[in-house]
């Protein structure tokens, strides 16, 4: 077998947890952040997984991981 290129936008977005769940950052975080409320740019820090029906194309696109 061949191997599998890794996507190159998606090992930059995502990794993998030891249970094997993809994990993520959270979106609108990059700019025009000053007419959004610091309560809300610092619930956007955190990160959180993805969601279940988009798993199983991200762990393709991101093979080695």
């Amino acid at each position: 077998m061949p191997k599998i290129k890794t996507h190159s936008g998606a090992k930059k977005r995502f990794n993998l947890t030891k249970n094997g769940k993809v994990k993520r950052a959270r979106a609108y975080k990059s700019h025009i952040l000053t007419k959004k409320d610091t309560k809300r740019t610092r619930r956007l820090r955190h990160s959180t997984y993805a969601d279940k029906t988009n798993v199983a194309n991200i762990k393709l696109m991101i093979p080695y991981k």
